[in-house]
């Protein structure tokens, strides 16, 4: 199933993901599953992390339609990519430094003309395009969330030490410590969103949008599946 490369090295070792796509057959309204083959293969030996030598994310397809969300209308440059594609791209991209390059090798069963593969590239490109911005409005999105979480809980927190001080000023006591603790505490319970934002949910977000860019200008190869390294399992 899995080989190492011809070097034995682990780092060019192959991965398959094997994933099943839910076709519904047209006579009689039948559902039956194909399985969908991903495999990456990085470049051998210490060569796949060189400056210049791409890490190779590899699927394999029967036909171009497989890597494409079949509900999708809009021209085949515009549509999206298949949601289990996106994902198998986008987590092998992941494993690799920000500033490792990157290649997609499409490997498929029936043979493309030079347009066709033009298409495909295109398409490729522009799915994660399209995702690089959509992820890019979220991130400032949750920036302006937390801008106004931070005034709301800097308030908040100044209104309930305010009214510690004003209700119970110097006063000891049992309930008196109580009431100003309890004060206090909710004041610091506000400030627990902006701080969950600044501290923890922009940086994912900021780190997808830029592998979303760098993926969208990859270079993507399409070529015949008898060119496909030995071993290897097709859908």
């Amino acid at each position: 199933m899995c080989e190492a490369d011809p070097l034995g090295n682990a780092g060019g070792a192959c991965r398959l993901l094997a994933l099943k796509k839910i076709i519904k057959s047209e006579a009689g309204g039948l559902v039956r599953f194909r399985p969908v083959d991903f495999r990456m293969r990085s470049s051998s030996g210490t060569v796949a992390t060189g400056r210049g030598h791409p890490h190779i994310i590899s699927l394999k397809l029967r036909d171009k339609n497989q890597l494409f969300n079949s509900m999708d209308p809009s021209p085949f440059i515009e549509k999206d990519l298949d949601d289990d594609a996106e994902e198998f791209i986008v987590s092998w991209a992941q494993e690799f430094s920000p500033n490792a390059p990157i290649k997609l090798r499409i490997y498929l069963d029936q043979s493309s003309a030079e347009d066709s593969k033009e298409l495909i590239r295109t398409a490729v490109h522009n799915h994660f395009a399209h995702r690089a911005k959509i992820t890019d409005l979220e991130f400032n999105r949750l920036l302006k969330q937390g801008r106004t979480s931070l005034v709301i809980g800097l308030v908040f927190l100044a209104a309930c030490l305010l009214l510690s001080k004003i209700l119970l000023g110097n006063k000891s006591g049992t309930w008196a410590a109580v009431v100003r603790e309890s004060l206090t505490i909710a004041g610091w319970v506000a400030m627990w969103r902006p701080m969950q934002i600044y501290l923890y949910d922009w940086w994912p977000l900021l780190r997808r949008s830029r592998i979303y860019a760098k993926l969208s200008h990859m270079p993507v190869e399409i070529v015949p599946n008898r060119a496909a390294p030995d071993g290897a399992v097709v859908g």
